[in-house]
């Protein structure tokens, strides 16, 4: 099995993000490990900081979700409110708040319950504001409200080949936010159709999108980026265009729980626009951030042209 905690800041004013990711991975017959990975993007300054931490000490602390290593030396923690932790040369201290309810992207709750999907995702902070300062060899960086998310994964089995997309600091709409997961899993042999499931939040207003159902999905992606149709509640149609920076996408190998792996290529400084179509086409409405957005690519590919940096999840 494996499990993750991860969170993404991102900077209202310029290309810089901050991608902190948790892990927990337990191959048969062995002790669990933890790992901590620390990306700081930068479209400014070509491929981005990466560093990976990984250590048998693991625990669940009374106020927080995951700790990896131990106190006092390298290693981090997560949980609600507040991100500590040291990954080689990076070592951060962040706050965050939100007034946003979990997302559970998968639409009925008993889905956690059961076998399939085999991965299953929430973002227990869809949407929050970060402040406090990340520090990497000669360059320190204050995040002072900067918008981003925290979310939580885990099964037994990676899917095939999967998106995670989300959006924050539109230019018309600083409240707005996307959130949604796109897979494709082997059954029998066969690769199933891409299923979405997520939301999108404006107006004050949470709109579900995808779901097993739901018609009209389109998917063309590559490490590049992305065009995306996906249908949401009551008829609302969302059209996504993800494209990434030249350069700035960071790329690492996922171990399989059951054996294999997976390439990832990250850019969580990407460019978004979405187009909201509501039932019968009155009050089309689109969205943009220049580098708002964190849009992620599972494969097992290696022609994607993306670095992979020297660690895997093993």
């Amino acid at each position: 099995m494996y499990e993750s905690f991860y969170l993404r800041a991102v900077s209202p004013t310029e290309p810089v993000g901050v991608w902190i990711r948790n892990t927990v991975h337990k191959d048969p017959g062995r002790r669990p490990r933890g790992s901590v990975w620390c990306t700081v993007f930068d479209a400014r300054r070509g491929r981005p900081f990466m560093h990976k931490l990984t250590t048998d000490r693991l625990s669940a602390p009374a106020d927080a979700w995951i700790a990896v290593g131990e106190q006092g030396s390298q290693g981090a923690v997560l949980g609600p409110g507040r991100a500590a932790g040291s990954c080689g040369e990076a070592r951060w201290s962040l706050s965050f708040s939100s007034e946003e309810p979990e997302l559970l992207h998968l639409p009925r709750r008993w889905l956690y319950r059961a076998p399939l999907p085999r991965t299953k995702a929430t973002s227990p902070v869809p949407m929050a504001e970060f402040d406090g300062v990340l520090e990497l060899p000669g360059r320190r960086i204050e995040l002072r409200s900067w918008p981003g998310m925290v979310g939580h994964n885990w099964g037994s089995e990676h899917a095939e080949r999967w998106i995670w997309l989300h959006g924050v600091g539109f230019e018309d709409a600083p409240d707005a936010w996307l959130d949604v997961t796109l897979g494709r899993v082997r059954i029998a042999g066969r690769l199933t159709p891409w299923v979405a499931n997520g939301a999108l939040a404006i107006d004050g207003r949470r709109h579900r999108l995808g779901g097993l159902v739901a018609r009209g999905l389109r998917v063309r992606e590559s490490a590049g980026g992305c065009a995306l149709v996906l249908r949401g509640e009551s008829g609302l149609a969302v059209e996504a265009r993800v494209d990434v920076p030249r350069d700035a996408a960071a790329g690492w190998r996922y171990t399989d729980p059951g054996g294999g792996d997976h390439d990832v290529v990250n850019c969580s400084v990407s460019a978004l626009a979405l187009t909201l179509e509501p039932p019968g086409g009155d009050g089309r409405r689109t969205l943009r951030t220049a580098h708002g957005a964190a849009y992620e690519l599972g494969m097992r590919d290696r022609d994607h042209g993306v670095p992979i940096a020297p660690f895997s999840d093993g």
